[in-house]
């Protein structure tokens, strides 16, 4: 008897070991489950809070628990230079200003009477009689403070961006082929600039030092130490803040910073670049010509570059290594959801004719095709970040103004852009 009821109670236990066994699996099938689901809702929300930037935070820090010292500046004015990523940044500001209802100060064509001084009469439907308030002004332009300052209430923050007069000539010269006609490469051009320079042509500036040109100065003019000094000091006084090209990310932190902007405000995609088979390296022979003869430039760029680092450094190494992560890491998450491919395209591959940006030229300019998984808000948000700007221009446009006098959209040639 012993030894039969040992026996059941080691059955009635045994069962009771794997009934209690498969009790434990479903419960940890159970909330394995459930973690799954967690953790698939919260990539989901991120990934939606992601693609629209200017809606939903994109890391802690700037979820708005701590309370900030300043407030985001809307008056903004950017000088927007040639060929220096102007059209990224004016991307930025097109974004920003569109979702808060802000007011842009639109040229009537594509850009203000450029290579003309700007004058107030160049933006559309602007009239001095009326209080009309202005927010952004960001597109091309030959600076004039007297002008602009028309236009623009005190308090509007001033800003450009530069970049290296040696990529740029070279840049220059792929896409402003009008500028030097009379060669047949940018190295035969160099040997020998003033025989195929003419000072008083109409597309001189793109040959002859284009920074110095945009910002409002003689580019033809001799390079004394006194003059140099006394135009940095006059552009250091207009302007709170000078951006540069190959520094792009410092630079949008800096940026964002300045205006008291939120990271996600300044992701972008790069807009109207050359495909990299089209860009050429030069030497050092001719890198050093251009220095020579963009001569004005390249003591604009040099101090300029100085005074950004300056800036980089009272910002902080640490905090600028940290913004500059979560920058390119939201930049890489956005290329994965909204580009296809997650990556620009030759232009011949972008099906969306809307989104093909202008071959000027025959500049060899690439773009993007979208997601076509995409829809509602997020694939609006993804357009935009792709959208190149005469297209983004035209937009604004319709949306400002449905109607020019007369009842036509008012159109110019796209050129110089």
């Amino acid at each position: 008897m012993k030894r039969g009821c040992k026996e059941r109670i080691y059955k009635k236990l045994k069962i009771s070991k794997r009934c209690t066994f498969h009790v434990l699996c479903l419960t940890a099938v159970f909330f394995m489950t459930v973690g799954l689901v967690l953790q698939a809702m919260e990539i989901l929300d991120i990934r939606i809070r992601r693609l629209q930037p200017w809606i939903f935070p994109l890391n802690s820090h700037m979820d708005g628990t701590l309370e900030k010292s300043c407030q985001p500046k809307t008056h903004v004015m950017f000088l927007k230079t040639h060929k220096t990523a102007s059209s990224t940044i004016l991307n930025i500001l097109y974004r920003f200003g569109e979702a808060r209802d802000l007011t842009f100060a639109l040229p009537t064509s594509y850009q203000f009477g450029y290579p003309s001084f700007f004058n107030t009469k160049m933006v559309k439907s602007y009239n001095p009689n009326n209080s009309q308030e202005y927010h952004i002004i960001c597109n091309h332009m030959r600076f004039y403070q007297p002008q602009i300052e028309k236009l623009m209430p005190p308090g509007t923050f001033y800003f450009s961006i530069l970049r290296d007069p040696v990529t740029l000539a070279e840049s220059s010269f792929n896409y402003y082929k009008e500028a030097f006609l009379k060669v047949c490469s940018l190295e035969q051009f160099l040997a020998e600039p003033w025989r195929y320079y003419t000072p008083s042509a109409f597309s001189s500036h793109y040959a002859k030092n284009p920074m110095w040109f945009d910002f409002g100065f003689n580019h033809n003019t001799n390079n004394t130490e006194d003059y140099v000094e006394s135009v940095l000091s006059e552009i250091r006084g207009m302007f709170h803040l000078i951006l540069i090209s190959e520094y792009f990310d410092e630079s949008m932190v800096l940026l964002k910073d300045a205006l008291c902007w939120e990271l996600n405000d300044v992701v972008s995609f790069r807009l109207n670049a050359r495909s990299q088979d089209s860009v050429k390296v030069l030497s050092r022979v001719d890198a050093d010509r251009i220095r020579a003869w963009n001569s004005l430039d390249w003591n604009l760029y040099l101090h300029f570059n100085k005074t950004f680092w300056r800036k980089v450094e009272r910002y902080g190494r640490k905090r600028m290594a940290d913004d500059m992560l979560v920058l390119q890491q939201t930049r890489k998450k956005m290329e994965e959801l909204c580009l296809e491919g997650g990556r620009p395209v030759n232009t011949r591959q972008i099906r969306d004719k809307r989104l093909k940006p202008l071959q000027y030229r025959g500049a060899q300019i690439v773009g993007y095709n979208l997601n076509p998984e995409l829809d509602g808000d997020t694939k609006e948000t993804c357009l935009r970040m792709v959208m190149p700007e005469l297209q983004y221009k035209d937009l604004l446009d319709a949306k400002f103004f449905p109607t020019a006098p007369g009842g036509k959209t008012i159109q110019a040639s796209p050129a110089h852009v």
